[in-house]
């Protein structure tokens, strides 16, 4: 940016703080003065207190410990959304590793992010005829004609992230949908930034409109980001997730251009768009472990525990705990088979940090293998 014009959005992000005190993270003694004040007291009391609830780094196991012994010599077939997406690769391989262990045969298919690619899988897995499809992040919607065949001949579906809410699923016709509560997700998400900021923050938000629980799980961000008033904001940015590869330095740049340092904090539906974002913060001069502080709302593999342990561009994530619910598909499959209701186990919320992670790249509730093992009798 050139002097001149640097020193004239400076003077003007200055002078907007003085008289309306809703920015923060400037980087200037005037604007950690200025944000010192909490811009919304009672908000900010209870979301402080949630933040330390959920940032709890132990979590036993709270499902469930009982249920039908493992029926043997089934097969599933896992159709992911995108195998791009790290969550929808997560809770895949965490199927594959629960089956292994009661002798299932899982096939994994790819719908490479695309409608026509999901029909695609989806008609390829009631072709092979399996015992039950998991509806891999994707809304079941956009294989209509292929849920319906399923329904028809009897193979039962269970989702993951396919529907808004956990558990069973009448339209679409589902035994059960596995995720976190969205609200809980959403609520949180929001309460790091409120809490963190201290009820100061300017805000980008980054979600997928074309996913209806991903576009829900924002707007309710969004909605409890406005429970402050003193937290903004900026921008509301639709990024599909599979453009987010080729289009997050470009948005990136275009959202720095226009917000500058009013940019303090980011939230998006799933950690990778921090991913994608890193190069274009970095290029812009931006240090990894400085403003805008990311969190993911969603879904914490890996690479999103990587960053946030090395303080590169994101500074916390919520997880869903992957692996663990990739078994609960494998328990709940075998519950249905066994012609028992589901479990009715929801995950809780967890925030992860570089303070609380102790360098996991994972966040699983402690002891869940050895209860699904005592369940199915292994």
């Amino acid at each position: 940016m050139h002097p001149t014009r640097k020193a004239v959005v400076s003077a003007a992000a200055l002078l907007v703080m003085a008289t309306a005190g809703c920015d923060s993270g400037a980087g200037t003694t005037a604007a950690r003065k200025d944000s010192a004040k909490p811009g919304c007291p009672t908000t900010l009391s209870r979301a402080k207190e949630a933040v330390a609830k959920a940032e709890e780094a132990n979590a036993p196991w709270r499902g469930p410990t009982t249920g039908p012994e493992a029926v043997h010599g089934k097969s599933l077939v896992y159709i992911a959304q995108t195998l791009t997406n790290p969550g929808v690769a997560g809770v895949a391989q965490g199927v594959q590793e629960a089956a292994k262990i009661v002798g299932w045969r899982v096939r994994t298919l790819n719908g490479q992010g695309t409608p026509a690619g999901i029909r695609a899988a989806f008609k390829q897995a009631v072709a092979l005829k399996p015992d039950g499809i998991v509806v891999g992040g994707f809304d079941p919607e956009i294989a209509a004609e292929s849920v319906e065949k399923a329904n028809r001949a009897r193979i039962p579906l269970i989702g993951w992230h396919a529907t808004a809410v956990p558990g069973p699923s009448e339209d679409p016709q589902l035994v059960s949908n596995i995720t976190s509560r969205v609200e809980d997700v959403a609520k949180i998400s929001a309460d790091w930034i409120i809490a963190r900021s201290n009820g100061r923050a300017g805000v980008v938000l980054f979600t997928d409109a074309s996913i209806p629980f991903a576009k829900r799980k924002s707007d309710l961000i969004k909605k409890e980001l406005a429970t402050c008033s003193g937290t903004k904001l900026l921008s509301y940015t639709d990024l599909p997730i599979p453009q987010a590869n080729s289009r997050s330095i470009g948005k990136v740049r275009s959202l720095l251009s226009r917000f500058g340092r009013r940019w303090t904090y980011s939230a998006a539906i799933n950690d990778l768009y921090f991913r994608h974002a890193a190069p274009a913060l970095r290029a812009a001069g931006k240090g990894g472990a400085g403003a805008p502080f990311n969190i993911g709302a969603g879904d914490g593999d890996p690479s999103a525990f990587e960053r946030v342990n090395g303080k590169e561009f994101q500074a916390a994530t919520v997880p869903e705990p992957l692996s663990e619910q990739g078994w609960q598909i494998v328990d709940e499959f075998n519950r249905a088979f066994a012609g028992a209701p589901d479990s009715g186990y929801v995950a809780p919320v967890h925030i992860a940090t570089a303070a609380n992670s102790g360098g996991a790249l994972s966040w699983d509730s402690e002891g869940y293998r050895q209860a699904y093992r005592k369940i199915w009798g292994g």
